[in-house]
């Protein structure tokens, strides 16, 4: 007979529309065939939306409520064109059916299995696209956080993950392929860390001597790691070195007290010291001439200067000639005189008794050898073997003058006159003196000038 349009079981819900639907449905039930049942389903549908777009289903078997739940589920779709496939699956699927004859009980059953199994596709493709955006935001946020300078990432290391982790747990992450943030140092703890490995390896490298170039530097880290095993020649270039040192600074402290045995004692206690121990005679030589090396002028070559302005014909007598370099800086004829003989012109001797005879030289030197306690003994015996108006040159350290006067009125009573003195130099001073006669005071006379301060060296 008459066969019985879907949209009539619409029609509980449709009722609530108000006026306008009531009005359409007549007109619309003789006109419907074919075609315009379609077009008039879809108005019916754009009027439902319209109209209750609030309403929730009140009937679960029937057709419009799973279309509201159709539609409520698009309105969530993140994107349109993900799901258009889906729902025109649907639609062709329900004309055909549409075109079936049958009971309305089980064309509404099927319509409602296909809805469920549309709004189950829809809710995954929901969870695709949230995955997809994940994904999006993940991979714009790893170049981002590697653009980040080593000083940012140490600030905001550890404490920015936590309190992420902290703070909003529900917040989508994305997934890193390890749970724990990535650990970096920054700047000063990488200096740190590079000064630790330089003092580790520092530690086993042994101290080279000065003479030694410097080792080349390892070229890669892994070398700057392993300690380098100290070598043979290293050990006993060190030991050489300490050696060396140590006994310079034994030879220091004897020449230190062989200095002060000098100046404190006469001149007899001198020799008789140097006659027992002819080493130390040269120990203290070596000493002295370390000593000369710092000096800024040597009064030796002064004199010797002097001298070379004379005659050649001068016979000298260097009293105290040490290596006999004032015989070897003139070409005078020179006796040389010393405790101890560093050079075969030498004659070994105490230079308060000389082997000459009386008045049967020149010049008498004394350069830095007014030593010992027995000055006066020097003097006078320089007055004996000397010509009369012979030359008497002395040198001496200015540190051992109190009294530059008294000294110079102590000699004068020895039978000198001065002829010229040096006082400009700040180490040394040198006086010239003739020779007037014998001396005019008896040798029981105290001459408190003659006493000098004693020149000791300190330890440096």
């Amino acid at each position: 007979m008459f066969e019985e349009p879907e949209w009539a079981e619409e029609a509980p819900v449709v009722a609530d529309l108000g006026s306008v639907a009531l009005g359409l449905r007549p007109t619309a039930v003789s006109q419907i065939k074919g075609s315009n049942r379609r077009q008039l389903l879809a108005t019916l549908r754009a009027l439902e939306v319209a109209s209750l777009p609030q309403q929730s289903p009140s009937l679960p078997d029937s057709d419009s409520e799973e279309e509201e739940e159709v539609v409520e589920t698009r309105k969530k779709r993140p994107k349109k064109g993900l799901f258009a496939g889906a729902s025109n699956e649907v639609e062709e699927k329900r004309k055909k059916k549409r075109h079936k004859r049958g009971p309305p009980s089980s064309d509404s059953k099927e319509e409602e299995v296909e809805r469920e199994k549309c709004h189950k596709g829809a809710l995954l493709g929901s969870d695709l696209a949230e995955e997809e955006k994940k994904k999006r935001k993940c991979q714009k946020q790893i170049p981002s956080n590697l653009a980040q300078p080593l000083d940012s990432v140490d600030q905001t290391g550890s404490k920015a993950w936590n309190s992420s982790a902290t703070s909003d747990p529900t917040k989508p992450t994305c997934e890193t392929p390890s749970s724990n943030p990535p650990h970096t140092l920054s700047r000063k703890q990488w200096r740190n860390r590079q000064k630790n490995k330089r003092r580790q390896k520092n530690k086993f490298r042994p101290s080279q001597p000065p003479e030694q170039a410097p080792a080349p530097a390892p070229a890669s880290a892994e070398e700057a790691e392993v300690p380098s095993a100290p070598s043979p020649d290293n050990h006993g270039a060190r030991a050489e070195a300490l050696r060396a040192r140590m006994a310079q600074r034994l030879d220091g402290a004897r020449f230190r007290y062989l200095n002060e045995q000098l100046y404190s004692g006469p001149s007899s206690a001198a020799q008789r010291l140097f006659q027992e121990d002819p080493e130390a005679f040269l120990l203290y030589h070596r000493g002295f001439q370390n000593q000369v090396k710092k000096w800024p002028l040597q009064p030796v070559d002064r004199i010797a200067r002097d001298l070379r302005q004379r005659p050649a014909s001068l016979v000298v007598a260097d009293f105290g000639c040490g290596d006999c370099r004032l015989a070897s800086s003139i070409r005078n004829p020179v006796h040389c005189f010393d405790l101890a003989s560093l050079d075969p012109r030498v004659t070994v001797c105490d230079m308060a008794q000389v082997p000459l005879e009386d008045e049967s030289i020149d010049v008498a030197v004394f350069c830095l050898s007014l030593m010992g306690t027995n000055i006066r003994d020097f003097l006078e015996e320089a007055n004996r073997v000397l010509k009369p108006g012979g030359l008497l040159k002395v040198a001496e350290v200015s540190s051992r003058f109190e009294d530059v006067r008294t000294f110079l009125g102590a000699v004068t009573k020895l039978g000198f006159k001065v002829i010229s003195k040096d006082l400009t130099n700040s180490h040394f001073f040198l006086f010239d003196f003739e020779k007037t006669g014998p001396p005019r005071v008896g040798p029981t006379t105290q001459l408190s000038g003659l006493k000098l301060q004693p020149c000791l060296y300190k330890r440096r």
